[in-house]
């Protein structure tokens, strides 16, 4: 297998958690211009129960490093770890506000920044895909 052979679908769905209504929208608006499902949550107890319905099919969740609810950004993204591990999840913030936030080694990969240029939220969502789809391949093998 080359890397040639590995092309990715694109997500079905995208969860974004933004408690800036017009940052959160604006994301929305263009992912789903892309041909994306979207899904919006304001903070991280609204992302939760999205997570949990059974109706809905979310395969990356993008959330602001700033989020609120009852949990912080990181303490959704270990949720997301424990309840939902088949999910990609990443933070999306400056280094200023994840200091500002809690101080925790990186996850895997590049992080986002705000303000979001939508065209490399798309190139980053498939390059984040081709990874996941190399990796599944090579665990196969």
């Amino acid at each position: 297998m080359n890397d040639n052979d590995v092309t990715p679908a694109p997500p079905a769905s995208v969860l974004i958690v933004d408690g800036d209504t017009i940052v959160r929208r604006s994301l929305a608006d263009a992912l789903r211009r892309f041909g994306y499902l979207v899904t919006e949550a304001a903070n991280s107890d609204e992302a939760v129960i999205a997570l949990q319905a059974p109706t809905l099919s979310i395969d990356i969740v993008v959330c602001d490093i700033g989020a609120d609810g009852t949990r912080s950004a990181f303490g959704l993204a270990g949720w997301a770890r424990q309840h939902r591990p088949e999910l990609e999840v990443r933070l999306a913030g400056t280094l200023e506000s994840a200091m500002n936030t809690v101080v925790l080694p990186c996850e895997r990969g590049r992080h986002l920044v705000r303000p979001y240029e939508p065209e490399a939220v798309v190139a980053y969502i498939l390059s984040m895909r081709v990874e996941s789809a190399r990796m599944y391949a090579a665990s196969r093998w």
